[in-house]
């Protein structure tokens, strides 16, 4: 059994058991009070992960099996946990190292964003590349487009690119742990990165520095600035990249996730740098999401 689980009633449970541990259900309801008074948004779902994380069951089991409590060694720790992020805020999937994405479980935690169930579009808009093409994902933190890419489509020439060099150890334990090959490459965008590459996927930054005070505390205070802000102009990293990406004539697919209305902008860019075929992906709250590009202007 995991640490701190036990079943209520049990022949072999101490005596002690009736004050010393928690009904699952008390805990949880405890937890959510606080993380619903602290403004986080999904009081519910966060105290049910973090509990699952502490008991090292899966989330499901809180809800089926009433023998499970909440006693000994797993007191503190949920009780840690609760308070790091009603507290200070601090987003569940640092607090649980772990963020699924796509079909992986990836480590988590300062050295790069959180990913985001949208930037699943820009692994999607990849998976029909012929078999053998090069592919480039640009800006990759804990490298969870690359790495899902290699998952998914072991047969493509996958790389990815951070001038964060905090991030990129992150992304190479996470493929180390998974066991999937990704050359992880050390460059400010395209700077340091050869001209071989066919096609080139990028979550870039693209808040502006005037919107600060619209993010999220999760995202504030946690969430590394260096893959959030990207100036006064929110576009001006991606219009950067747009920039070496006009001089690369071998890239004839790109993808990029961009923010909520700045899709009309990107697209127009993209096409501006020479590719054809622009077209943009929603999200599932129907947001344009992902500006998409298929081949080159002659």
């Amino acid at each position: 059994m995991a640490c701190g689980l036990r079943a209520r009633g049990a022949v072999s449970a101490p005596a002690t058991l009736a004050t010393d541990a928690t009904p699952v259900r008390e805990a949880l309801d405890g937890a959510m009070t606080a993380i619903a008074a602290a403004g986080c948004a999904t009081p519910r779902l966060d105290a049910e992960l973090l509990l699952a994380h502490v008991l090292r069951v899966p989330r499901e089991r809180l809800l089926t099996d009433a023998t499970l409590v909440v006693g000994g060694e797993a007191v503190r720790p949920f009780a840690d946990a609760v308070r790091r992020r009603a507290g200070a805020r601090e987003p569940v999937a640092y607090i649980t190292g772990r963020r699924a994405f796509r079909r992986l479980s990836l480590a988590v935690d300062r050295r790069a964003l959180i990913p985001r169930p949208e930037s699943e579009l820009l692994v999607e808009a990849a998976l029909s590349l012929q078999a053998g093409s090069r592919v480039l994902d640009v800006g990759t933190g804990c490298g969870a487009l690359a790495l899902a890419l290699a998952d998914e489509r072991p047969e493509l020439q996958l790389a990815g690119s951070d001038i964060s060099e905090a991030a990129l150890s992150l992304a190479r334990e996470n493929a180390a742990r998974l066991g999937l090959r990704v050359r992880w490459l050390r460059s400010d965008l395209l700077v340091d990165v050869a001209d071989e590459f066919d096609a080139v996927l990028a979550n870039l930054p693209y808040v502006a520095e005037g919107e600060r005070a619209l993010l999220a505390p999760e995202i504030l205070r946690h969430e590394p600035a260096g893959a959030l802000f990207a100036g006064a102009d929110s576009l001006a990293v991606i219009r950067a990249l747009l920039a070496q990406l006009q001089l690369r004539r071998r890239v004839r697919m790109v993808a990029l996730e961009v923010g909520a209305g700045q899709a009309p902008a990107v697209a127009e860019l993209v096409a501006g740098a020479g590719f054809a075929a622009v077209r943009c992906e929603r999200d599932l709250a129907g947001i344009e999401r992902v500006v998409i590009a298929e081949g080159r202007r002659a």
